[in-house]
């Protein structure tokens, strides 16, 4: 099993700013070898495997991006690889390397949940654009999903399924209380006066009505920051602001 990485010529990076990982599993070393010097020029990082127990481990440990993995090898067929390794990360893009006639492979792999495949003898070109294709669309994927989740330091908020964590803590809102954190958390460290948190989380205009947005606060600090870093600031004669407890 090798690791290889250098810089080169293509836009993609990982959402941390790194390197795109690939994950290529094929026995021909040969084949393993020019694969990821195609893949290093892209700036990829690159890490390779010769069989399907060495593939599992290697995803395990380095958490590709994405996974070339041939149909054949030698202590496993290549769908019992790919259902392990979307044991271990369901997202992850799979492109299939096969046989030139071997229709059934194809299918097999497809309908296992493969995303796409390349036929032997191939063009490292052809593999190249395959897996930038992948990667992309993959990270459009993420990114609509990741639309729905409002982070501000170890609190985060699911607007789909309602979901509220602090450091992995699941928190239990009502729906008042909800909207109120959503509306702090869509705005992270600007002060929001009372006026405009009645207008958004109420539909009041102000007038006699701030002790409400007062006790909600209260309630919010007693489920988000008893026993922790406060998260929730109060700016006197100004407003509420959230921003990181780090």
């Amino acid at each position: 099993m090798t690791t290889t990485t250098a810089r080169g010529r293509s836009g993609l990076r990982r959402t941390d700013g790194g390197p795109v990982r690939v994950l290529v599993v094929d026995d021909e070393s040969s084949l393993t070898e020019l694969l990821s010097m195609a893949l290093r020029y892209e700036g990829w990082e690159v890490r390779s495997a010769g069989d399907g127990a060495g593939a599992v481990r290697a995803a395990r440990a380095f958490r590709p991006d994405a996974v070339v993995l041939d149909v054949m090898l030698p202590d496993m067929d290549g769908l019992t690889v790919l259902g392990r390794l979307r044991s271990e990360l369901p997202d992850v893009p799979v492109l299939f390397l096969t046989a030139r006639d071997a229709v059934e492979d194809r299918i097999a792999g497809l309908t296992a949940g493969g995303d796409d495949y390349v036929t032997k003898p191939f063009s490292l070109e052809e593999v190249v654009a395959r897996l930038r294709g992948l990667i992309r669309r993959s990270a459009t994927a993420a990114a609509a999903r990741d639309e729905s989740l409002l982070v501000v330091g170890d609190l985060t908020l699911d607007e789909d399924s309602h979901e509220v964590t602090r450091g992995g803590t699941p928190i239990h809102l009502t729906a008042t209380e909800f909207e109120l954190l959503r509306y702090l958390m869509r705005n992270p460290r600007r002060v929001l006066s009372k006026a405009q948190i009645l207008d958004r989380v109420w539909s009041y205009d102000f007038g006699g009505q701030a002790n409400v947005v007062e006790l909600y606060i209260s309630y919010l600090r007693r489920k988000i920051d008893a026993g922790r870093t406060p998260m929730i600031h109060t700016r006197r004669g100004a407003g509420y602001l959230i921003k990181s407890g780090d």
